[in-house]
């Protein structure tokens, strides 16, 4: 995994053309729903729902692959596979993965955004 880059500069800097003044918008609403879908991961393993988490995980890889936070959106794959294989075992030690990338996700967003 560690072949995936944190962001892609790429893919952020067309959003950034695309998007213009909305840039910043965008960021921010990635961030706060990326925040609900953690949280969301969380509630669907202490409910045991794979199936929940499973569903919570592939929509969370897809709006990281948007942004452009390939890495992240890798280990969510890794956490859509374990909840559709129902191996919530292996889900807390994916979740310590997703809080420690998205941190990651969000500090170098934050230097991207104009203050």
């Amino acid at each position: 995994m560690t072949d995936k880059p944190h962001l892609d500069e790429e893919a952020l800097a067309e959003l950034r053309d695309v998007m213009e003044d909305e840039f910043e918008v965008l960021i921010q609403t990635y961030l706060a729903d990326s925040r609900d879908r953690i949280q969301a991961l969380r509630e669907a393993l202490k409910a045991e729902d794979s199936d929940a988490f499973a569903k919570t995980a592939h929509s969370f890889k897809g709006s990281c692959i948007n942004i452009g936070a390939p890495r992240l959106g890798a280990i969510c794959l890794k956490a859509e596979m374990a909840g559709k294989e129902s191996r919530l075992e292996d889900a807390p030690g994916l979740l310590d993965e997703i809080d420690r990338e998205f941190e990651q996700v969000i500090g170098r967003l934050d230097g991207m955004l104009v203050r």
